[in-house]
């Protein structure tokens, strides 16, 4: 094994493109119940951006390494770990790991779904977690019920857009542009709609949404709430847009509605069991081909910087994958 790698570091915050600088680092070693990986591949999420600029609700010591999702091969097991075999194919997530190795929690990792290639294996662990505990755990969704997922061409969008369809929902998408459209009506999308539209006055019209499924919160929020029909759930998982909404307490409680928040990392710390769970009904779903990630773009390793800095610029679709490799 190399002694050591090339990993991308953070030394200030700022924008993605301007902080993110690639150099060397020793290959680091497996700790007491920690796993190291070989990285075959690295997916690019919103809290790298949010990393990078300083606003992530976890903040790791300057200088550190970005990345947060992967999927590579054990190169070596920690004391105590055992889970795995060295050689096995898997997929993790821990910030840290925009490298060719990373050492993570043994927890926080899990075997890589057959059906996927490493691009989409290393796209598929966070957003299809968020999107199945999101619906499933926290909205309980059910068969028939209307969905309304925002920013619905991106990548834990069009997580939500399909496992909504594989639950049986009616899914309305909203995106910013036509082009985004066709890649939210490929992800299971039945309607979609223009975020420059009125397009909670559309939802409303035609019932309201029982499940909202919201990554953006500002506009997106204030509009799902007028959205939502009688006795819906609008589930918070982020704030893309920057901006965080206030929570109109009277009229939830006028409107008969529910606001949840969802905070997928917390599972993983407090019910593992949980996400072991999911990880396996999720892996089930990908080998009957009812899901799978929508990568847009996997791009080489010296280009993980760009990559980081186009999704902080909002022009995505589906998700950007770092290929460690190349």
């Amino acid at each position: 094994m190399a002694e050591t790698m090339r990993a991308w570091r953070i030394g200030a915050y700022g924008e993605p493109a301007d902080v993110m600088a690639l150099g060397e680092a020793p290959v680091p070693e497996a700790g007491p119940g920690e796993v190291l990986i070989r990285n075959r591949a690295v997916a690019v999420n919103f809290p790298d951006v949010l990393l990078a600029r300083g606003q992530y609700q976890e903040r790791p010591p300057l200088p550190f390494t970005p990345g947060i999702e992967l999927c590579g091969e054990v190169a070596a097991l920690g004391p105590g770990a055992e889970r795995f075999a060295v050689g096995q194919r898997v997929v993790a997530t821990a910030i840290g790991v925009m490298a060719e190795y990373a050492a993570v929690p043994e927890a926080s990792v899990h075997e890589a779904p057959d059906a996927l290639d490493d691009a989409a294996a290393a796209a598929f662990l966070i957003a299809y977690q968020t999107a199945w505990f999101g619906l499933h755990r926290r909205a309980n969704i059910q068969s028939g019920e209307t969905l309304l997922v925002h920013a619905a061409a991106g990548g834990v969008g069009t997580a939500a857009c399909q496992l909504g369809a594989v639950a049986g929902a009616e899914v309305i998408g909203v995106v910013g542009s036509e082009a985004k459209a066709r890649v939210a009506e490929a992800s299971g999308a039945a309607r979609v709609l223009l975020r420059g539209e009125d397009w909670a006055g559309a939802v409303k019209a035609a019932g309201g949404a029982d499940v909202v499924f919201d990554p953006v919160g500002g506009a997106a929020f204030t509009g799902s709430a007028r959205a939502v029909g009688f006795e819906g759930r609008i589930v918070v998982v982020g704030f893309a847009s920057g901006e965080v909404p206030p929570v109109r307490a009277d009229h939830a409680l006028v409107k008969n509605y529910s606001v949840l928040g969802l905070h997928w990392a917390l599972y993983q710390r407090r019910r593992p069991d949980l996400v072991a769970e999911a990880h396996a009904e999720l892996t089930r779903l990908a080998a009957e081909g009812a899901v799978r990630p929508v990568v847009s773009a996997a791009v080489p390793f010296a280009d993980a910087a760009q990559a980081v800095q186009r999704l902080a610029d909002g022009g995505t679709t589906g998700r950007l994958v770092v290929a460690v490799g190349e």
